[in-house]
């Protein structure tokens, strides 16, 4: 990342995450690294990865790259799943967010694959208030799960959180998690 000014207030200001935040992800590396210990992970994907942040951020590039180049499931929300389709990829399911959260936080689903709890899921391109509802509920009910969130703004209720980003740094550190996962 260049030199920036590292903020850990939640985007949303009004909201109050309690004493246990997310840990922030400075280095992109950590990403990785987390990953790459995890047994099993799940990526979630939302409507606003179909955003384009500038003509060289597109979240759902970014997204599919992720899934292709580390092997992850992904879940599509919201419509998201029409623009996956325009590019030519089949997530691993479709469902809403709220269904994956509740899903995620159960003690007795096996996974999309039935294999299994996973115990690491990664978010992006979920509306910010979505998101941070969904990872509060997770960070409560799913002591086993560590989640991380992809998006640029921070969220306190994942375990690790990208701080306050402006969309070059964040388009940076998505493209060091892609090379150093070995993706292009």
């Amino acid at each position: 990342m260049s030199e920036m000014s590292v903020t850990a207030d939640p985007w949303q200001k009004a909201e109050i995450a309690g004493p246990k935040k997310a840990l922030l992800i400075l280095k992109p590396e950590v990403v990785v690294a987390m990953m790459r210990k995890a047994n099993r992970s799940i990526l979630v994907v939302g409507h606003h990865a179909a955003v384009d942040y500038s003509k060289d951020v597109k979240m759902i590039d970014y997204s599919i790259r992720l899934s292709k180049t580390a092997g992850i499931p992904m879940v599509a929300t919201a419509h998201t799943i029409n623009e996956l389709a325009k590019m030519n990829f089949q997530p691993a399911a479709s469902m809403s967010a709220m269904e994956i959260g509740s899903r995620l936080s159960d003690p007795e689903w096996t996974g999309l694959d039935n294999k299994g709890q996973y115990d690491l899921a990664l978010f992006m391109g979920l509306p910010y208030y979505m998101e941070f509802v969904i990872l509060s509920g997770l960070k409560h009910f799913a002591s086993n799960l560590k989640t991380i969130s992809l998006d640029r703004f921070y969220i306190p209720h994942a375990t690790w959180s990208f701080p306050n980003l402006s969309v070059k740094d964040w388009d940076q550190s998505l493209q060091t998690i892609l090379e150093k996962l070995g993706g292009t």
